[in-house]
């Protein structure tokens, strides 16, 4: 392992933060971030750090203060304020009791917080109180675990390591570790690290740098012996090609996710979807693929700081059909029924362990592991699944490291489900989700007015959101602002909606990225400006081309998907008030734009059987979303401007006044007419919601 500390990198922390926080502090954020940025030590919120410092108290006395990492952040990024301060001297002091609750700890450490409105610090606070090295770094280090997770692991880790180490056997994270580790340090005060078994590697030192370094020296000692004993790797039986793995997750994601998403009992919401993320690469299917690799999967995790994330077991599916999706489909719902039996036969069978008031997790697995296609992970939000499945590539690298070198061996069943459902576990994990977190939409015309503020409604709602448009520059930098803003719940995807090919490749590339698609707008649209008499019958057909056999293959495409899928669905074309309400010189437009309507109409007639509800959002005179000008208005507003002899502003405030209620409509009201058939606020299909402001004429009828 290479040993990244800089020292001009160092000076340049302390020189950012050392006026406000301190040196000690500054140097802490330094190194917290080096372990933080190497996954084979730490994953998203794992390990701990703390740095003890003296400090004026209120009256001016010095103080002993810790800095301990707060519990959920993440090292990699952490900021000074990602370390809540404690009364050192009053932790410590804690140490004469025998055995202690997790809310006996919890309030004694936030009781002894500097400032109230700090995150909760660390499970592991009063282990970094009790040791006595200024600086600590905790890390579940790949190549410890390896050799802690071994049936000869302590063995091992003595040879490996040393015996000027202390070596833990498991203990539950927390005061009952925090005991172990101070008596451990009276025994060996001039030991500097501590390994846990089945859990990490913890080192301190009086120094940033010093702590560092021995967590960097331990660590490859680790690696180097794990490198040369590796006599016996995992042997691949049956290989499968990378990309034809990755042809039959795009092809049967959507089976995959349908069969993983829970059925609830309401009749609006009778399904509770995932997010998935595939780990199809060589190295996981040289793993599902291999000789033992089944028989190394089905073991526990590598450390209980994974178990909230991953569930204690994965699923193993063999023995799929690759070209018979319903094939593919009936094996697979049979194996996750069967985990849902198993899984709730676990949980009941150590009720008595469980903390009383936790909510008991989903039953479906978070883990799939597939020969020939790799591994699937879920989660409520692609950040969850995403999480999942980085905690499952590196599981899977390390137990075919245990595996080169001798045999796997994991934490009991009793110790896995009393860490599963433990209050401090679960208060890591964010209990409130938004409405459409847990779903997926796709946008066509994402890049017009519309169509990005219809995007920017369903993202603030938590959606996954794929922009879908012509592809160039306009997609290209709608696409780049809402990834800045919204993340990896952003995916660009140049569709031509005239393209059967060019849709059903959106779709899949959406699958590849998320699992499925569950909401479909279809907004993409073109408009011209001409009498009936002088029409073009060329550019008329353009307008039909678009307008109506988008909208077809877009409902046809979307009709295939959900019902692969299987879990329902919703479909929204953006209308237009002149389906009800035509206008002068406005005829292909209107014309198109009815016969769009009329096969939305149709489409709620015949999808309702599969749950999927179609519904029609029927706006009028949307100028602009922000920056974003109306290709539609490009297009008419300077025949409207000269027939009218008005300027562009005049023009607007014209359209705002020949409504009812006086009212300009913006693309956020269309988004949020969106937004109520998507969160299905009422059991309606076929129906459309005028969003004009009050035009009578245009009043659906």
């Amino acid at each position: 392992m290479q040993n990244k500390w800089n020292d001009e990198e160092a000076k340049s922390f302390v020189a950012r933060y050392g006026d406000g926080w301190g040196e000690e502090l500054a140097l802490r954020t330094y190194s917290a971030r080096l372990l933080g940025g190497e996954p084979s030590l730490v994953l998203h919120g794992g390990g701990n750090t703390s740095v003890k410092v003296l400090q004026p108290d209120t009256f001016g006395n010095q103080q002993e203060v810790i800095f301990v990492k707060a519990s959920g952040y993440d090292l990699a990024n952490i900021e000074p304020e990602g370390h809540a301060a404690l009364e050192l001297s009053y932790l410590k002091r804690l140490e004469v009791f025998d055995a202690m609750t997790d809310e006996e700890m919890t309030r004694h450490v936030r009781g002894r917080l500097l400032d109230y409105r700090a995150p909760n610090p660390s499970i592991e606070a009063l282990v970094h109180a009790f040791i006595p090295g200024r600086y600590i770094d905790h890390t579940h280090a790949d190549a410890v675990l390896a050799l802690t997770n071994q049936a000869n692991g302590r063995e091992l880790v003595e040879r490996v390591l040393g015996d000027d180490i202390i070596v833990i056997d498991y203990v539950k994270p927390g005061f009952g570790l925090a005991k172990a580790m101070a008596e451990a340090v009276k025994q060996k005060p001039e030991c500097r690290a501590a390994v846990w078994m089945l859990h990490g590697i913890v080192t301190w030192g009086e120094t940033a740098r010093e702590s560092y370094d021995r967590m960097i020296e331990l660590v490859s000692r680790a690696e180097s012996f794990l490198k040369k004993a590796a006599t016996h790797p995992l042997q691949v039986t049956v290989p499968t090609q990378v990309e034809t793995a990755q042809s039959r997750w795009r092809r049967l994601a959507p089976i995959l996710r349908g069969v993983l998403s829970e059925r609830t009992e309401d009749s609006d919401r009778p399904v509770t979807p995932v997010i998935l993320a595939p780990l199809v690469d060589r190295a996981t299917l040289d793993f599902v693929d291999s000789d033992r690799g089944k028989q190394l999967a089905l073991t526990p995790p590598l450390t209980s700081d994974h178990l909230i994330r991953t569930k204690p077991y994965p699923l193993w599916v063999d023995g799929l059909d690759w070209e018979q999706p319903e094939t593919f489909r009936s094996c697979l719902e049979g194996a996750v029924e069967q985990y849902r039996r198993e899984y709730s036969e676990y949980v009941e069978r150590y009720a008595a362990q469980r903390e009383e008031g936790l909510a008991r997790f989903e039953t479906a697995p978070r883990v799939l592991l597939i020969p020939g296609l790799g591994a699937v992970c879920a989660g409520r939000n692609v950040e969850e699944a995403a999480i999942c499945r980085d905690i499952t590539s590196q599981t899977l690298q390390v137990k075919a490291a245990v595996a080169a070198v001798g045999e796997y061996r994991g934490m009991s069943e009793a110790d896995l489900c009393a860490m599963e459902y433990r209050g401090l576990q679960h208060a890591k994990l964010r209990s409130s989700e938004k409405c459409l977190e847990r779903r997926v939409a796709i946008v066509t015309g994402a890049a017009g007015a519309i169509g990005s503020g219809v995007t920017r409604v369903l993202l603030e709602q938590g959606c996954h959101v794929a922009l879908t448009d012509l592809p160039g520059d306009h997609l290209d930098s709608l696409t780049r602002d809402f990834e800045a803003e919204f993340g990896g719940r952003v995916l660009g995807v140049p569709i031509d909606v005239t393209d059967p090919a060019s849709i059903t490749a959106g779709f899949e590339a959406v699958s590849e990225r998320w699992g499925g698609v569950d909401l479909v707008i279809v907004n993409a649209g073109l408009a011209m400006v001409s009498s009936l008499a002088e029409m073009d019958l060329e550019k008329f057909r353009r307008l039909e081309k678009v307008n109506i056999e988008g909208t077809l293959l877009m409902l046809s495409e979307s009709a295939r998907h959900l019902e692969l899928q299987g879990i329902g669905g919703d479909i929204v074309l953006i209308s237009t008030k002149n389906v009800f309400a035509p206008g002068a010189k406005f005829g292909a437009y209107s014309a198109t734009k009815a016969g769009a309507h009329q096969l939305a109409r149709i489409a709620s007639l015949e999808l309702a059987g599969i749950d999927v509800r179609v519904n029609m959002v029927s706006p009028d005179a949307v100028f602009e979303d922000g920056s974003r000008k109306s290709g539609l208005w490009a297009t008419v507003g300077p025949d409207r401007m000269k027939a009218r002899g008005l300027d562009e502003r005049q023009l607007q405030e014209y359209y705002r006044s020949r409504n009812l209620l006086k009212s300009g409509v913006t693309a956020r009201h269309v988004g949020n007419a969106v937004l109520y058939f998507a969160t299905r606020q009422t059991p309606t299909t076929g129906a459309t919601i005028p969003v004009d402001g009050g035009l009578p004429d245009a009043t659906p009828r």
